[in-house]
């Protein structure tokens, strides 16, 4: 588009007992020139022209002598008829002119110099009617007749009398009227109940073509309609001209109403009906102020910078309904989430529980300062109740408490119980405590992480979701499995996303709207590189004259001309959830089927965060990872529960090992409490397996009186989950050993000292070689048993003095992807 659609504010926002002047005098002020100017408006004679406006204009239909715009088809309406019944071809049908033009008469003037009257000849000669009977009388032809020096121009008879008309009259007596209504009155006036100055106040303008009459409207009207035009061109919406024409015609105009927010309905024309929805919320909405909205017991949100509607009726004192009120308006100007609506809501819910329980009382709640802990108790207890008959879960019970107490504890400390506030006289133990929310149940031992065969089975079928949606979302799709990032992160990717680092390692660049954290940074891999790099040149040919730095790298295929509106989170997850229906069973290794309700957007980011703790990153990693600021909120999406660790401590301890690398409990099945409680009290973690020396123990695993040389200790075992620690240890001793030879410039003493023993390096490689003869014993289903409990035990353990961790590598989830 040739301008920037961004309002300019020059008019104070008017209140809420504003006059339609003062709201006509602020839309004005927010309708931009540059708008004005590209749609065709003509300020004086109140008619919008919009040849080829990107959102209004379309395409002309390509037969020559037609002017009217293109609907969704190679011509127009009118053409496209005459077409089917030529039975031309259609490369010969553009070629023949349209002979009929009847559309223009009395919107062009009489060809006579200086003659202000339009013509109304539909033949050859396009003169008015004056000039026309002269021109019989003269004789010759229509070049003679303007050629004729006694031929005078006349001067025009002013504008039609239908107030929506922009043609000029072309009778000298009577009701003034164009051509087109002038041929239209009498046989309207042969019914028995026209009524002449209705029809001339309300008839159809009779433009043609993609000429808009806004002639006859109020002016409020016609603000609101061009603020609403306005608005609907930056959000890219395409409007026809023709149905925007009609909804004046038929709707608006015929209503009389002063405000759009007077129309009636269209019944029978739902296009009609949708774009005066859209265009009257657009209106509306441009001149609503937080104050305007305060009185009112439902807010719209877009007034204070959000979505959605926040309703107050559901609580039913006036005291306590103002309180949420005072309440709401505090949150709405802190939180900055999307879902600030639903979340606003849901705490007046958990009030509306409150508000219900106290209509119970005598007095329905209406006396506060008669309130007392007892009414409290009355709620808890209530709330119990509706639990136990399956009214509600007991998640929702404990938010309802839980949100109610937010709101009550909030209203004290913003001051609502002073006397000139809402809560001024309750009492003091009208409080809900901490202790009254009930605690939550444990969280279930598997999480919200997808398994890796849930994973690989949804990358398999990855090209249906783009077959059923678009690239874009496939796409969005892809990276929140390889990133891990929340959906709306992703979704609102910008397009120059892709950086690299000093070592020229891709890195993403990404917004953490959550916490309004901005450019943050993420390590990935090569194959996620290519797919935002391919990505990137698509956008660019979609929209080739748009600079780089305005577009976003997932455009959404709607209502999106300059490919700055990004898919919508919520849609993503609508598709996302249609998908994953349709595709067949989710089958684990054990032959399980894993449940669908399971499988959400959100969840990739769990199955990232737990992809990464099993590989064994630390969790401080891990947190930045994840770019949390908590490491306790980290710890949430990746949690092995006691059950988990449980078994999988008693499939390691199977094969746990002595420093000579003799079995130990060899014929051990199951681990007995005790045996837990001392395993956790009695060793310590050393480098390489757990030491049982009391002085060291004692003093937290930080007073080996060997130096921490483990091998030689009776003290020391060892089990299969260190068997990677033991390789690493060797191999680094063996790369020690060898540098120490070299080194010429150090003295004997200092080399003999710092040289690893061999008897260590042997006792180490014995260790190792025991170990895995024991693994290779079991069976194929055993070993990839003890394997995945050696994971679980690993990805708790803490490092020990500094040792570094050996990760194990990630899952290959998409093996069909290169490196």
């Amino acid at each position: 588009m040739k301008g920037q659609l961004t309002p300019v504010f020059t008019a104070p926002a008017p209140g809420p007992d504003a006059s339609d002047a003062e709201l006509t005098t602020f839309l004005w002020s927010l309708i931009n020139e540059d708008f004005l100017t590209e749609a065709g408006w003509n300020a004086e004679r109140r008619v919008m022209t919009p040849t080829g406006h990107p959102t209004m204009g379309g395409r002309r239909c390509p037969v020559p002598n037609c002017e009217s715009p293109v609907r969704g088809m190679k011509l127009c309406s009118t053409c496209y008829s005459r077409h089917r019944k030529s039975g031309m071809p259609l490369e010969e049908f553009v070629r023949v002119p349209r002979v009929s033009r009847h559309l223009h008469l009395g919107t062009e003037n009489c060809r006579v110099s200086g003659c202000e009257r339009p013509w109304i000849n539909s033949g050859n000669e396009p003169v008015c009617r004056a000039h026309r009977w002269q021109m019989i009388k003269h004789g010759g032809t229509l070049e003679e007749f303007l050629a004729d020096p006694s031929v005078k121009g006349l001067p025009g008879l002013g504008d039609c009398s239908v107030l929506a008309c922009n043609r000029q009259a072309i009778n000298e007596s009577g009701t003034r009227l164009c051509h087109p209504h002038g041929k239209r009155l009498p046989a309207l006036r042969r019914e028995p109940e026209f009524d002449e100055e209705e029809w001339l106040r309300t008839a159809p303008s009779g433009s043609f073509g993609i000429e808009i009459s806004f002639r006859g409207l109020p002016e409020l009207v016609v603000a609101q309609l061009l603020f609403g035009l306005q608005h609907r061109c930056h959000r890219g919406a395409r409007t026809e001209a023709g149905n925007f024409r009609a909804l004046i015609d038929k709707t608006i105009r015929p209503s009389g109403a002063r405000r759009l927010e007077d129309v009636p309905d269209p019944v029978a024309n739902e296009d009609a009906l949708i774009l005066l929805n859209r265009t009257r919320v657009y209106a509306i909405r441009a001149v609503k102020t937080p104050e305007g909205e305060y009185v009112k017991d439902e807010w719209d949100l877009v007034a204070f910078g959000h979505r959605g509607t926040l309703v107050f009726t559901v609580i039913h004192q006036p005291w306590l309904r103002e309180s949420a009120k005072r309440w709401a308006r505090d949150y709405l100007s802190k939180v900055r989430s999307k879902s600030a609506a639903s979340h606003a809501q849901q705490h007046l819910h958990g009030l509306a529980k409150v508000s219900d329980t106290l209509r119970a009382r005598p007095d329905r709640g209406m006396d506060k300062s008669e309130l007392s802990r007892a009414d409290i108790e009355n709620f808890l207890n209530r709330m119990a109740f509706l639990e136990a008959n399956g009214r509600f879960t007991t998640n929702t019970r404990i938010s309802y408490v839980r949100m109610a107490r937010n709101v009550l504890k909030q209203c004290r400390v913003m001051g609502l119980t002073r006397p000139e506030g809402p809560m001024a006289g309750l009492p003091d133990d009208f409080v809900i405590t901490r202790l009254d929310v009930p605690k939550p149940p444990e969280p279930s031992e598997e999480g919200q992480d997808l398994p890796p065969e849930v994973m690989r089975q949804l990358c398999a079928h990855l090209d249906s979701f783009e077959a059923m949606t678009c690239l874009e979302i496939r796409l969005s799709v892809e990276l929140l499995m390889d990133t891990g990032r929340r959906p709306e992160e992703i979704c609102r990717l910008e397009l120059n996303c892709l950086t690299r680092d000093s070592q020229g390692k891709p890195v993403l660049l990404y917004n953490n709207w959550k916490e309004q954290r901005i450019g943050r940074q993420l390590p990935i891999h090569e194959p996620t590189a290519k797919l935002i790099i391919e990505q990137q040149k698509r956008v660019r040919e979609r929209f080739p004259d748009r600079s780089p730095s305005a577009l976003v790298l997932l455009p959404a295929q709607n209502l999106n001309l300059r490919g700055d509106r990004s898919i919508d989170s919520n849609h993503l997850s609508a598709m996302h959830r249609e998908w994953v229906e349709k595709l067949p069973d989710f089958v684990l290794d054990d032959s399980t089927v894993f449940d669908k309700e399971k499988i959400f957007p959100y969840a990739y980011r769990h199955s990232f965060a737990q992809r990464h703790a099993d590989a064994g990153v630390p969790v401080d990693v891990l947190a930045e990872l994840m770019d949390h600021e908590q490491l306790e909120t980290t710890r949430t999406y990746y949690r092995v529960k006691e059950v988990r660790l449980r078994e999988a401590v008693e499939r390691v301890i199977q094969l746990q090992f002595d420093r000579h690398g003799t079995r130990i409990w060899g014929a051990v099945t199951t681990v007995l409490d005790a045996e837990r409680t001392r395993r956790a009290i009695g060793a310590v973690v050393v480098p390489f397996g757990t030491c049982s020396e009391p002085s060291n123990v004692a003093a937290g695993g930080g007073a080996c009186p060997l130096r921490f040389r483990c091998v030689g200790c009776d003290h020391f075992s060892t089990d299969v989950s260190y068997l990677p620690d033991l390789r690493t240890y060797l191999d680094d001793l063996l790369r020690q050993r060898e540098k120490l030879r070299s080194m010429a410039e150090a003295d004997d003493w200092a080399r003999a000292e710092a040289m690893p023993s061999d008897a260590e390096i042997t006792r180490i490689r014995r260790l190792i070689q025991r170990v895995t003869e024991d693994v290779e014993t079991l069976t194929d289903a055993e070993r990839a048993e003890i394997q995945r409990a050696a994971q679980v035990v690993r990805q708790l353990r803490q490092n020990f003095l500094g040792m570094p961790r050996i990760r194990q590598p990630l899952p290959d989830l998409r093996p069909e992807r290169p490196a």
